[in-house]
Parts: C-alpha cells; structure tokens; sequence
C-alpha cells in the first residue's frame, strides 16, 4: 500500500476507525439487555465480525498488511420479507436502561450499521489510495449486511414492519417510469455529422 496519504483521506480514515470502536463498545453495552438467544447469536457474530474487521484496517493504515481483507458478511438471502402492518406496538423513549428489551437492542444495531455504512460510503468517495478504496466500499457493504442481516430478524418478529401503498396507487407509481432509448455513441455521431457536411458540400 502506498503510504503517502492524503490529508483528507487520513480524516476520513480515522473517522470511519472511531466509528467502528465506537459500534464494538456500543454493541458490548446492549449484551447484558439481550434476552432472545437468536438475537443473542447474531450481537455475538457481528460483534466478532467487527472486531476482526476494525483489526484488518488498523494494520492496513499501518503498513503491516499489503490491503485490507475485511471479510464478507452473509445474510440470508432466502429470506422472505412480511409487507405490511399488523398492529404495530407504540414506540416511545425508556425511561430507565432497565426497561432495554430485544426490541431496543435490534433497534439499536441497525441504527449503528446504517450510519456506519453510509460514513464508509462516503470515506470511500475521498480514497486516493485504491486498495483503501477497496477497503472502504467493502466495509459499506459490511454494514449494509449487517443491517440486513438484523433487520431480517426484526421483521420476523414484527418489531420493524413495512408499511405498503394501495395496489391502484403502487401500480400508478411504478408505472410513471418507461425504458430509455439507447444512446447513441459519440464517435457514430461525429461520423454521421461528418457525412452529412460532405453530403450538403456535394449539393452545393
């Protein structure tokens, strides 16, 4: 890896480091409030997950590794979503750390891969670096899993539901949008004006 860095590249890595200690202390917190022992099994993968993760990066931006390998996280990929909303519960802020349930901790988890990948995401776009580059869009993706992955398990359960739009008007919005003609390449046009100035020279 080139060490030669730049200034706002370095930023940007530390940011995206900061935010991955801050998401492994963040995910410790929430264990002892996790009661479900599927949730249970997914906080400790991902928390594993991250802890390799965050270890690869720092000996990235160190020199001791020639790249990142980050690791890819699998979710589910046979899983069925359930649309629509059946009875959802009221949500409202605790008023103690004692009242923390499932619900909260899988809350929680999502919110922080979200904004996670979002920041890698945009650290990315700022990479001079390539194998950085690399790096970093993986991360994204990551976390993008990751929220995938615990959003799986909140929609099972019915803690985050998918509110739906009326057929007529779903129908009407998905067919606004009709398919472009292809483009026509520039070289193909710069020859086809190219003939069309003989082509009027040759009349005159």
């Amino acid at each position: 890896m080139n060490q030669q860095l730049g200034a706002h590249e370095l930023m940007e890595i530390h940011e995206v480091l900061c935010d991955t200690i801050d998401g492994i202390n963040q995910f410790q917190l929430y264990q002892p409030h996790c009661q479900d022992p599927q949730l249970q099994n997914i906080l400790q993968n991902q928390l594993n997950f991250m802890t390799n993760e965050y270890n690869s990066m720092v000996n990235m931006v160190s020199g001791k590794a020639n790249g990142a390998n980050l690791g890819t996280m699998r979710p589910k990929t046979s899983f069925s979503p359930t649309y629509g909303l059946n009875n959802p519960a009221p949500n409202q802020p605790n008023t103690s750390m004692n009242q923390m349930d499932d619900r909260d901790v899988a809350s929680g988890m999502l919110g922080c891969a979200k904004s996670s990948a979002v920041l890698r995401m945009h650290a990315a776009l700022e990479c001079a670096d390539p194998q950085i580059r690399i790096a970093m869009v993986q991360g994204a993706r990551n976390c993008a899993d990751q929220a995938y992955e615990i959003w799986q398990y909140m929609n099972t359960k019915g803690y985050y539901q998918v509110p739906t739009l009326k057929d007529d008007t779903a129908q009407t919005f998905s067919g606004m949008y009709q398919p472009a003609a292809m483009q026509t390449p520039f070289t193909q046009m710069a020859g086809t004006n190219q003939m069309n100035t003989i082509n009027q020279n040759i009349r005159m």
